[in-house]
């Protein structure tokens, strides 16, 4: 991903994703982007079809890509496994930006 420190972030297509572990009789996904150093900020995400082989390829989906405004923020994104309505999992996976 380029850079980006202006605090205008991008709309971009999403990283590509492998499932592991997806509980059984999961209909979708749903996938969203925090700021823990801008929490009201909303990054977007989107809620997909689970595939049998667990991937989701890059551009899946749109969001706002990371692009704080100074200094290194930490973002956390949440995969939640859903079964219609009904949450059945929730992973997370955490990383600083800029590097």
């Amino acid at each position: 991903m380029p850079s980006c420190r202006t605090g205008n972030p991008n709309t971009v297509g999403s990283p590509a994703f492998v499932l592991r572990g997806v509980p059984a009789g999961t209909t979708s996904i749903e996938f969203t982007l925090k700021d823990r150093d801008a929490p009201n900020y909303s990054h977007g995400g989107g809620r997909l079809k689970v595939g049998s082989d667990g991937k989701l390829p890059f551009g899946a989906f749109k969001y706002k890509s990371p692009c704080p405004p100074g200094g290194v923020h930490t973002y956390v994104w949440t995969a939640t496994a859903r079964a219609d309505r009904k949450v059945l999992a929730r992973a997370t996976a955490t990383r600083k930006y800029p590097e």
